[in-house]
């Protein structure tokens, strides 16, 4: 990538703006995506799949409770919400990263149609409507 090979001329030391010194940091966060120095979404891709993953925990621990409509809207709020949000900034991310969000994906459609983690997902994605992560880019930068 062309800022990795920049980024040393990245000043290490604190950079004087106005009265205060500002210290360079490797991540910073931007109307919540997360964004490396190295201009990759590593550290958001990260953030996101661990929120969700947690949100799947939470509401498998309670989905005994719950009727199927409920965990379907559980897991929309709580986990697709957290994928699709700004998910246009993914556009053109590399296809593991992709791969981690398409997981969270996955492991969702599974919790919400309680079948085995071994059982393929294909139909089960289709059968909630939901479409797999390259699709939900492309379809939020056409909408």
């Amino acid at each position: 990538m062309f800022m990795s090979r920049r980024q040393h001329q990245i000043p290490t030391a604190s950079v004087r703006v106005g009265t205060s010194d500002v210290q360079p940091v490797s991540v910073v966060r931007n109307l919540g995506v997360y964004i490396n120095s190295d201009v990759t979404l590593r550290a958001h891709m990260t953030a996101t799949v661990r929120a969700c993953f947690a949100a799947l925990r939470q509401i498998r621990s309670v989905r005994h409770c719950l009727p199927c409509d409920a965990v379907v809207t559980l897991v929309r709020a709580l986990v697709i919400s957290k994928v699709d949000y700004c998910n246009s900034v993914m556009a053109g991310a590399s296809s593991k990263q992709l791969r981690r969000l398409q997981s969270v994906l996955n492991a969702a459609a599974r919790l919400v149609c309680s079948a085995s983690k071994y059982k393929s997902v294909t139909g089960l994605l289709r059968q909630l409507h939901w479409l797999k992560v390259p699709e939900r880019i492309i379809f939020r930068l056409r909408v």
